[in-house]
């Protein structure tokens, strides 16, 4: 068993990231709190294990911490169908039209290894998708399934040779008429979007259902604004709006930045001022004026809301409204290459203040994340456990099996909302969707990590070690992601949500 200086340094707070080495929890504050302890969760009835009992060995969590304490301070259309379908919980609807998404990616997948007769998609009827369905539902796999996921990943291949075409036409020729029909999709749904947002009140509704499968980049920031709530349906309360929340923000600096020097605040200070510089895009952070705004921001936010103060991890979600509202005035999609320098300062003045009310409009809703303990994310990493375990109890026994503690990878990923193990244009994307659905960044989110972490099951099957096992559950191979890989992550969290919605107690065993 671990001292109690080990496990207190296993929880100190991150200092640095190293690639390919464990990593301890990023941004924990304090020692675990368990849920069932301290009444926030009914303690379910004992319950068998799933793998047989082993002896413990050498390379046993607790093993290991005690050896190296030392080491912790070094498809469009269906895609609107699947969000027209929250609109109604029946089932039967809404099933059909994830297996939808999920079957034409199997049917995508084919076409992309130029098999001289592509095969067609799974019919409804297909015994894997029964499987996953009934597996969801009963947390045990259906008779006579073979074990599968509907969930594959992506291969990395140009978008426009995922669009469906007819057999017969040569390879060039299917790169140019994809091209043409990606060209002409993305224009019908511009237009959508313009249209929704010409008028003198905006649907937010039909707003949502539009957003839910991506919102192209030139009128994402304004609707990420109207779906956060900073701005008004009302076209014509729009310019007084923000012209009195920018003013707020600026006076909110007059008043309290200054305060940054006292002692009270030293601390509070001097953490996000390490912190920012970790951040990434590196290319953008490290550029002086935008280390100025984050801390601004981030300080502002932890003076006017003591109940949670500053805490890490908070300063990763600044950087996706950022990025999306300085897109408006930069051309480019490369993140890397942005160069705030070609911002006027009236600008980007206005800029850092729409940041900060949008991040503090996510906050709103999640704070419980970042007060005393962090009661609210500790509490989803128990949910995401007893999830996983109903959903697929092979790799949940597995996980058990070597002593892999959730808190061990997900406590980062309710932390930093998947940030951590996205590149940044992915979690754009993922903010898509979260902010048209019911509570997206801590209802479905919940359902997102879920997805997330079966998506990966073939791979944590075969690792046999407990440290090789959390070492690729920190260091995810998502580099080479991008839209689609997240389009289908969340129709399969979508899928999941859904298989539950008539389930309200499905998180006790």
């Amino acid at each position: 068993m671990a001292s109690d200086g080990a496990r207190k340094q296993f929880w100190k707070r991150s200092t640095s990231k190293v690639p390919g080495s464990i990593q301890h929890v990023y941004g924990a504050q304090h020692p675990p709190f368990d849920p069932l302890l301290h009444g926030t969760l009914p303690r379910p009835p004992p319950r068998l294990p799933s793998t047989p009992q082993r002896s413990k060995r050498g390379s046993s969590f607790q093993e290991f911490e005690s050896n190296t304490s030392d080491a912790w301070d070094a498809g469009e259309d269906d895609d609107e169908l699947l969000a027209m379908a929250a609109e109604s919980l029946d089932s039967e609807v809404v099933m059909e039209t994830a297996h939808r998404v999920l079957r034409d990616h199997s049917q995508r997948q084919g076409q992309r290894r130029l098999r001289p007769e592509p095969p067609s998609g799974p019919p409804a009827s297909d015994p894997r998708l029964v499987k996953s369905v009934s597996e969801s539902q009963t947390g045990r796999p259906a008779e006579g399934a073979s074990e599968s996921t509907p969930l594959q990943r992506s291969q990395s291949l140009p978008h426009s040779t995922s669009v469906v075409l007819s057999s017969g036409v040569s390879d060039q020729d299917h790169g140019v008429l994809g091209g043409s029909a990606l060209r002409e999709r993305e224009a019908s749904r511009m237009d959508k979007f313009q249209q929704l947002l010409a008028g003198p009140h905006t649907d937010l509704e039909e707003l949502r259902k539009l957003s839910w499968s991506g919102i192209p980049k030139p009128v994402r920031p304004i609707t990420w604004k109207l779906l956060s709530g900073y701005l008004p349906a009302n076209v014509d309360r729009r310019p007084a709006t923000l012209q009195r929340k920018q003013k707020e923000y600026f006076a909110f600096i007059e008043h309290y930045y200054d305060s940054r020097n006292d002692e009270v605040h030293q601390d509070t200070y001097r953490q996000i001022h390490i912190d920012i510089p970790r951040m990434s895009p590196e290319a953008l952070i490290l550029q002086p004026k935008v280390t100025e705004i984050f801390e601004r921001i981030l300080f502002i936010w932890a003076i006017r809301h003591p109940a949670s103060g500053y805490v890490q991890g908070i300063n990763d979600l600044v950087t996706p409204f950022f990025v999306v509202f300085i897109g408006e005035h930069i051309d480019g999609e490369d993140v890397d290459a942005l160069d705030v320098s070609q911002v006027p300062e009236d600008v980007l003045r206005n800029i850092e203040a729409d940041t900060y009310w949008c991040m503090s409009r996510l906050l709103d809703g999640i704070q419980d994340n970042y007060t005393f303990a962090q009661p609210g994310i500790q509490m989803k990493v128990k949910m995401l456990e007893e999830l996983v375990s109903r959903i697929n109890e092979r790799v949940h026994g597995h996980l058990e099996q070597h002593d892999v503690k959730y808190l061990q990878f997900a406590f980062r990923w309710m932390n930093n909302l998947l940030m951590r193990e996205l590149p940044l244009p992915c979690t754009v994307r993922l903010w898509d969707t979260y902010q048209s659905e019911p509570e997206g960044f801590s209802h479905f989110h919940l359902y997102v990590c879920a997805a997330f972490l079966l998506r990966w099951k073939q791979q944590i099957l075969e690792e046999r070690d407990f440290q090789e096992l959390l070492l690729f559950l920190q260091n995810l191979p998502t580099a080479a992601w991008g839209d689609e890989d997240v389009s289908l992550l969340l129709a399969e969290a979508y899928r999941l949500k859904y298989a539950f919605a008539d389930a309200p107690n499905h998180y006790k065993k």
